[in-house]
């Protein structure tokens, strides 16, 4: 038996490895969620990232919900609030390990919504991953923004008001250090757009796999792969120790992340309170 495993789901890590991960994961999600100009703090009992400039839930979240059932349902309230105020249609929480486990129950009294099951996904030094596809991988340019903004929109289902703001957010994010955005252009030269792209931030030796994106003309021909694999390395050399990533649980995307080399580390739930409910 693995003794860094949990002996009642070995696919997972044990309590305490997975909080002791966790807290270092969520420490860099919320540094990057505040790039470049959202703020970090605390609200009651949890973890805050605010970011106007951010549209993505990535640059709006708390975390690490921590204390007794009546300070967590209290802290729930007022991030309810926090979000409002920050112009949000939606409050959003991410509960791992570092998170009380009642949250399931508070949230529920006190109205938020569990809509997401997460699996935080890690990729150490020393872990190979399957061999990446030779497809050529670089870094992205100012002048590829506005077509990865497209890419990146019409996989979230943005309306075309919304891409302007995304494009202003990848802007800020070219120009931080920390941060990586990689292409790949289409094969046919005709075609003159990106296939696909990747982005990925890294600070105090932990790096992370924010966004993976392939255009479905391209997919299944490794792209995916290879932009992986190219972002990994590239955090590494920003000084990242492990690489981690969160996909959603089962399906093809935990599948795929397992052929890149990424493993099962602890779950994460993603809650959300629609705070213009609130209004009505």
């Amino acid at each position: 038996m693995d003794p860094l495993r949990d002996p009642d789901d070995p696919e997972l890590l044990d309590t305490y490895q997975a909080r002791d991960l966790a807290t270092l994961v969520e420490n860099a999600r919320l540094a990057s969620g505040a790039v470049r100009y959202g703020r970090i703090g605390r609200v009651g009992g949890a973890r805050v990232v605010v970011n106007r400039d951010n549209p993505l839930p990535t640059g709006n979240h708390a975390c690490a919900l921590d204390g007794t059932s009546a300070q967590v349902a209290d802290t729930l309230m007022r991030l309810e609030q926090t979000f409002a105020d920050a112009g949000r249609a939606e409050a959003v929480v991410f509960a791992s390990p570092t998170t009380v486990p009642e949250i399931d129950g508070i949230a529920d009294d006190t109205g938020w919504q569990a809509v997401t099951e997460i699996l935080a996904m890690v990729h150490r030094p020393g872990e190979r991953a399957a061999p990446a596809a030779a497809v050529p991988v670089r870094p992205a340019l100012d002048a590829d923004l506005p077509a990865v903004a497209a890419v990146f929109a019409d996989e979230l289902g943005l309306p075309l008001s919304g891409t302007a703001r995304l494009l202003r957010h990848l802007g800020q994010r070219l120009d931080d250090p920390r941060c990586v955005l990689l292409v790949v252009d289409d094969p046919d030269p005709d075609a003159r757009r990106v296939a696909g792209f990747a982005s990925g931030f890294a600070e105090h030796g932990v790096g992370l796999v924010e966004q993976v994106v392939v255009i479905p003309a391209r997919r299944r021909r490794g792209i995916g792969g290879a932009l992986v694999g190219a972002l990994a390395e590239r955090l590494r050399g920003l000084g990242a120790l492990l690489v981690a990533a969160y996909v959603d649980e089962g399906g093809g995307t935990e599948r795929f992340a397992e052929s890149c080399g990424l493993q099962a580390g602890y779950p994460v739930t993603g809650y959300v309170r629609r705070v213009d409910e609130l209004l009505d």
